[in-house]
């Protein structure tokens, strides 16, 4: 038995105000749970992406009904968006719109393109056709 899929994944920012605008203003996600000074979740297909101030994640719960562990980090992180290649032309666009600057936009070895920006919080953000990691 293993792992299939990744339900969710996390990534830190100390202005979750900002998070909030990015993922879900510019990137249209929407957010499913949030919690002032603490984190803003955001549903992505099947998945969640979890967006945690990290000093807030450093706390021990005290609630005894969901006793989940400490947890954060610091420093960017990294996420990556499933795209085609069409998809990334219209990311391109529509982040240059709303001032996000592309840092690096390139077609890997096997061919797959890859579209890199940053969101508020410094966190490399990807953009990237699915055939990237595609199984021999």
């Amino acid at each position: 038995m293993r792992p299939e899929a990744i339900l969710e994944t996390a990534l830190y920012a100390r202005d979750l105000v900002a998070a909030k605008g990015f993922y879900g203003d510019v990137l249209g996600l929407s957010v499913i749970a949030e919690v002032a000074g603490r984190h803003v979740f955001f549903r992505v297909g099947a998945g969640v992406l979890l967006v945690f101030d990290p000093a807030a994640t450093e706390v021990p719960s005290h609630n005894p009904a969901l006793p989940v562990p400490v947890h954060g980090a610091r420093g960017p992180g990294h996420v990556c968006f499933a795209a085609s290649r069409e998809e990334i032309a219209v990311w391109r666009a529509r982040l240059a719109a709303a001032g996000v600057a592309a840092e690096a936009e390139f077609d890997w070895p096997n061919g797959a393109r890859s579209l890199y920006v940053r969101d508020p919080a410094g966190n490399s953000v990807e953009f990237a056709e699915p055939r990237l990691w595609a199984e021999s």
